[in-house]
This record gives structure tokens, sequence and C-alpha cells, in this order.
């Protein structure tokens, strides 16, 4: 179990980030009359982020976890826990968020992206990942929402989606399926860090090497994979083929980017939808 979280009924709530740039900011708590910190502000590494996150430390390691600093607050019988994440990078930032938002709700425009429930909330700025949950039981939604907007003030950072994420074709997609994997995209280890999104005919993915012959070698691992490929005209090379079990696929490369779509299902070869896709890689 993650440590508990979340709050009822809220006046405010204020942050204070002096000197983020230079470190991780220091909350401290802000409510309308007799709200208090509780306990010690909250420091965690990765070394030792298991320790508060109670076995779900990993999950957020993957995608580049470099500490974390939190604060509770409590005014009577409500309390508000508030935690600070700071990735590796903002898409890797984006990665956890999407990880961790519940598809049952929508996301709002809020920094990079945010989602509010009753009692839980979470926000992606930059390269900082926000989350806030709000107690006892009940829809807390207002409050969360107003504490996040505060929040989001004082984050530095960028507010632009990861641009991969408007390269993939519309037609056919589940707009919220669109995820950044932190390792093994597709099942498959030589694909190690990349984009996922899944269609109504199977499911497209995208992966970013560090040079061009890096992604020519990869590209030629997944080649070997296909019964019987055969080369098509998409992005500078393109082939499609059956992979044992991942289905019909269509792989290509693109300067240090390798694409494509795999378990095609129909009569589809995914070579007119990676044509899209590479056209819109830079």
């Amino acid at each position: 179990m993650r440590r508990a979280g979340v709050l009822s009924g809220v006046f405010g709530l204020a942050f204070s980030f002096a000197g983020w740039a230079a470190e991780m900011p220091q909350p401290d708590c802000s409510f309308a009359p007799g709200f208090k910190q509780v306990g010690e502000v909250r420091h965690y590494v990765p070394e030792n982020l298991f320790d508060y996150m109670d076995g779900n430390a990993e999950g957020y390691i993957i995608y580049g976890f470099q500490r974390l600093i939190g604060v509770t607050c409590e005014s009577a019988d409500r309390r508000v826990v508030v935690d600070v994440f700071e990735m590796e990078n903002p898409e890797m930032a984006y990665g956890v968020f999407c990880s961790t938002r519940d598809p049952r709700y929508p996301t709002v425009t809020l920094g990079m992206s945010a989602q509010i429930t009753g009692q839980r909330a979470t926000l992606v700025k930059g390269q900082y990942y926000v989350e806030v949950s709000a107690s006892p039981g009940g829809d807390h939604a207002e409050l969360l929402r107003g504490i996040l907007a505060r929040l989001v003030e004082r984050l530095p950072g960028t507010t632009e989606l990861p641009a991969p994420l408007g390269w993939f074709p519309r037609e056919g997609l589940d707009e919220g399926s669109v995820r950044l994997v932190p390792q093994s995209v597709l099942g498959l280890r030589v694909l190690r860090r990349g984009y996922l999104a899944r269609y109504d005919y199977g499911r497209a993915f995208l992966v970013r090497e560090e040079s061009a012959e890096q992604a020519a070698a990869v590209l030629e691992a997944l080649v070997k994979r296909l019964g019987e490929a055969q080369r098509v005209d998409v992005g500078e090379e393109g082939y499609t083929g059956t992979d044992r079990y991942l289905g019909r696929m269509c792989v290509a490369r693109k300067g240090t980017y390798v694409f494509g779509f795999a378990g095609l299902s129909g009569d589809r070869d995914g070579v007119a939808e990676a044509r899209q896709l590479a056209s819109r890689i830079p």
C-alpha cells in the first residue's frame, strides 16, 4: 500500500519555494486558521524511497526519480498530504503522471496536465510531478483544485506536453492511451524506452535512440523477428512482416527514431499509418 492520503474541507494552502532553481522546495503549510504542519518535512532519494512508498517506489524510480520533498498539514480532523517529486526531465515527469492517473477520470489543463478526483490530485509541470491527497473521506475536488492552482504558480518549468504525443496519427487513436513506457516497449528489451499508443486496429510505438547508427541496429533486431520481412517505403527504411508474439507489424526508422505498428488487425499492413507518423517526426 502507498501512504495514506487525503482530506476534507480546506481553506487554503501556500508553499514557499525560495531558491527552487538551486534546490528542491521547502514546502510549508499555511491554512486558514488552525492548520499546522505535522511532523518534519519529508526528504527522500532513490536509495530510501522504499521506506516511504511501502513497496511502490520502483514505479517512480524507473521514471528517473531524483528526490522527493513533502509535508503534512492538519486542522482538527482534516489532513492534507503534499509530495513533490523531482524527476530526471519533463518527459519522465509526464511519464510518471500518466502511469499514476486514474483512467476513469478526465485530465485538466493545468501545468502540463493534472487530474483531480474526490480525494486525490496529481499535477505535472516541468520536471516536477506532484501528488496531493486529502482526508477524511468525502469529495474534496474543489479543495484539491485550489491547492493545485497555487502550486502550479510556484513550480518552475515548461507547461508544454512532450512533442511526440502530437505525432501519432489521430484516426482510430485512443487518446488516453498515449504514454511513455520507461522500459521494454511492447515487451521487447531491445526497445528500451519510448511511447506507446493504442488504436482500434493495433498499437503504435516510437523509440528514440542516441544516434542514427543505434536506431539502425535496433531496427535490424526487430526485422530479424519478422517472418518473411518485406521492404516498404516508410521513413529512411521500413519493413512489414509477422512477429510470433506481436502479430502483423510495420517497423521503420527515421534518423534516431524507430517506430511502427504492431498487432495489426483486419487487412491492415500499417504502411500508410507508419508513413503518417514518419511525416511528423522532425
